[in-house]
């Protein structure tokens, strides 16, 4: 069983490195078998999974982060490079069952259009992790400034950012893999969605009318039991 200063040794070693390639060297410098190798990434998934859990568990981050979701009248989401995939999987579960949640997406919306508009009852949720894209760092700086809430989802209480959100959700990263776990995050997104939508307005019509239109719209593949 590994104890929680292994846990501890483990996550200050894979914080100093810092790049995939690093991570790479460092833990392919050998030649293991797929079947070792699946196994030690299922070890190392399993723990962080277990360490984001209990931690969120103990701390109300996730609850807190939800009740600021709920209480604005828009939601922006952001998230560069390979965070931009953890911001568009909470945006797509949010706008399910929210009216007024945007990804800013620097496509179709840009950080320009909306820093030129924030309300103080606006909230922005930005995903940053290691190496911390200047990008979602600058936006979030402005929107803050310019009087929004910040929900920051990062792998580090001391990322940048941390000392300007008003509610943090931390969640472990470390894998045995040179790219760094995306498990925590997909499963603290989950998390979040599910408790701000157990509480939303209107949630259960909203899912309601998008089977309707979505029906209507035919966008799913028909079911051979459905359609018989």
């Amino acid at each position: 069983m590994t104890s929680h200063t292994d846990d501890i040794d483990d996550t200050e070693r894979d914080r100093a490195l810092t790049s995939p390639g690093e991570r790479y060297g460092e833990r392919f410098r050998t030649n293991i078998s797929a079947e070792a190798l699946q196994a030690r990434v299922i070890e190392a998934e399993t723990r962080a999974l277990a360490r984001t859990f209990e931690e969120l568990s103990r701390s109300g981050d996730v609850p807190r982060a939800a009740a600021l979701i709920l209480g604005a009248r828009r939601r922006y989401i952001s998230g560069r490079g390979k965070a931009a995939a953890y911001a568009e999987l909470l945006g797509a579960d949010l706008g399910a069952t929210l009216s007024n949640v945007f990804l800013v997406d620097g496509r179709a919306l840009t950080p320009l259009t909306v820093l030129t508009d924030v309300r103080s009852s606006d909230v922005l949720v930005a995903f940053t992790m290691r190496r911390y894209r200047e990008e979602t760092v600058r936006f979030g700086e402005l929107f803050h400034q310019a009087g929004g809430q910040l929900v920051l989802i990062t792998d580090s209480e001391d990322a940048p950012l941390t000392d300007l959100a008003t509610a943090l959700i931390h969640v472990h990263t470390h894998s045995a893999s040179y790219a760094d776990s995306p498990t925590s995050v997909a499963a603290a997104c989950h998390l979040l969605s599910t408790i701000t939508t157990a509480s939303a307005k209107g949630a259960r019509r909203r899912l309601t009318v998008r089977d309707e239109i979505a029906a209507d719209l035919r966008l799913y593949h028909p079911d051979k039991e459905t359609s018989a």
